[in-house]
């Protein structure tokens, strides 16, 4: 069989996924849509993408289309799922699912009801260093997990214009670390508490939002998460993650150019970590897009499903809600009603 794919989004995520699915066998990229495609045409025909539209309509009712790949601004997501599910299509869709937990519970329920596949493009999931930490704690190395600490800091804040359309950090930018906090724990979190700053731009707390931030969490299963957010590290992409438990510790350090480390009489030098996200996590990218094809072909669950991409939600909604009034927030008080 032959998986036949249109991507929805031609931004540089959309992009993105359309590399890396041309390296994968049995896929065919036939379609791309995007609101403006003028620009497109010469990368289309280097990439042999066969068709290009403005109408995303157009790939959910190509015949030949097996599966989507939903890369469009946030506030679309959800309508597409909707119709993407009822034309019997499996979905592919960058996060967040929505910026309500009402319309990601919709499509939810459309997604369940067509009986189609979704994954949600949570990619640090597929990072090899993170998932080796899940292996660990899985198998117990590190015994009960006591405390979790995830580093998560931008090397430079997108624009002002991106801040007021995002969501705001929680649902941005954290939302990443409040889905690898439920997966390298494997439980549900039950309280977040949030507290944020201004410390990078003024203008982004001019836009209603925040650039700096610490939330904590605290788990089903008894142990607690530390979540430290910045906008802007003047060395570069800050990812790190460790877990401590009643049997010792796993850590996930940056990535770097090398790992050397030259230690002399007057210092003691490593390379700073790679720079942004499309070279931190190249590989992830690569794995996240070749798992969803792998669980379509071999009829297998998908890596990341709609029903995780909702639970980052409600933690997104509930950080929000603890910065607002200053006091922790249950998850379950997060339902239909949370909306930024």
């Amino acid at each position: 069989m032959t998986l036949t794919v249109g991507i929805i989004g031609a931004g540089r995520i959309g992009k993105i996924h359309v590399d890396n699915l041309r390296g994968i066998p049995r896929l065919r990229v036939k379609s791309v849509s995007d609101v403006a495609i003028g620009h497109l045409e010469s990368w289309a025909k280097e990439k042999q993408i066969e068709v290009l539209t403005t109408s995303y309509l157009d790939i959910l009712n190509d015949p030949e289309i097996n599966a989507v790949f939903i890369c469009s601004p946030t506030n679309t997501h959800a309508n597409i799922i909707k119709e993407a599910a009822t034309a019997g299509k499996h979905i592919f869709c960058e996060k967040p699912v929505s910026f309500t937990v009402e319309e990601t519970e919709e499509a939810l329920a459309a997604v369940e009801k067509a009986g189609v596949k979704l994954q949600v493009g949570f990619n640090r999931r597929f990072d090899p260093n993170f998932r080796k930490i899940r292996e660990l704690v899985q198998d117990g190395k590190v015994g009960q997990p006591h405390i979790l600490r995830i580093t998560s800091r931008d090397p430079e804040p997108p624009s002002v214009d991106y801040i007021k359309s995002s969501g705001g950090l929680f649902m941005d930018m954290t939302i990443h670390d409040f889905d690898m906090a439920r997966y390298i724990m494997g439980s549900e979190v039950v309280e977040v508490s949030a507290t944020g700053a201004v410390l990078v731009n003024p203008a982004i707390g001019e836009a209603g939002d925040i650039d700096t931030a610490i939330i904590t969490l605290k788990f089903a299963n008894g142990a607690l998460g530390v979540i430290e957010n910045s906008r802007r590290a003047a060395y570069g992409y800050d990812q790190r993650l460790e877990v401590f438990g009643d049997k010792g510790a796993a850590q996930a350090d940056n990535n770097r150019a090398n790992n050397v480390e030259l230690s002399t009489a007057e210092s003691v030098f490593k390379e700073k970590p790679l720079y942004f996200f499309l070279e931190r996590y190249t590989q992830a990218y690569t794995d996240e897009v070749t798992e969803f094809v792998t669980a379509i072909l071999e009829n297998q669950p998908v890596s990341c499903s709609i029903f995780d991409g909702l639970q980052a939600e409600r933690i997104a909604h509930a950080a929000k809600k603890s910065l607002a009034i200053g006091a922790p927030i249950q998850l379950q008080q997060v339902g239909q009603s949370a909306t930024v």
